[in-house]
C-alpha cells in the first residue's frame, strides 16, 4: 500500500506559478512511476504528466509541455509539479497517482491522492 497526499494548490492569475507536492508514505516510493492526473468541473479525468520511478523520464500532455514541469525526490519520498505560465484552463483538481508500472491512463495507476485544488483567474 501507498498512501499519497497532495499539497500546494490555491488561487493564482493567469501568467503565474504554483508547485504542487506529493507526498508518499508506505511501501518504497521509488519502487512507483508517478504522475499527475487533472479534474475540471464536468470534464473527465485528464493526464497531466508522469515521471519514471528513478525519475529519470518524463512525458507530458500537450496542453502543458513547456509549461509544467514533474520531478521527483526519492529519499525524502515526495513528488512535485512545477506549474508555469498557469492559464485558467488549467483550473482543476489536481491528483497524484502511483503504480509499480504505468504510464498515461488514469487505470493503470493502483494509488491516488485525495486531490488539491488549483484556481486560476483571469
Amino acid at each position: 500500500q501507498v498512501q499519497l497526499v497532495e499539497s500546494g494548490g490555491g488561487l493564482v492569475q493567469a501568467g503565474g506559478s504554483l508547485k504542487l507536492s506529493c507526498a508518499a508514505s508506505g511501501r518504497t516510493y521509488s519502487a512507483y512511476d508517478m504522475a499527475w492526473f487533472r479534474q475540471a468541473p464536468g470534464k473527465e479525468r485528464e493526464f497531466v504528466a508522469r515521471i519514471s520511478r528513478s525519475g529519470g523520464v518524463t512525458y507530458y500532455a500537450d496542453s502543458v509541455k513547456g509549461r509544467f514541469t514533474i520531478s521527483r525526490d526519492n529519499a525524502k519520498n515526495t513528488g512535485y509539479l512545477q506549474m508555469n505560465s498557469l492559464k485558467p484552463e488549467d483550473t482543476a483538481v489536481y491528483y497524484c497517482a502511483a503504480a509499480p508500472r504505468a504510464y498515461g491512463t488514469a487505470s493503470q495507476y493502483d494509488y491516488w491522492g485525495q486531490g488539491t485544488q488549483v484556481t486560476v483567474s483571469s
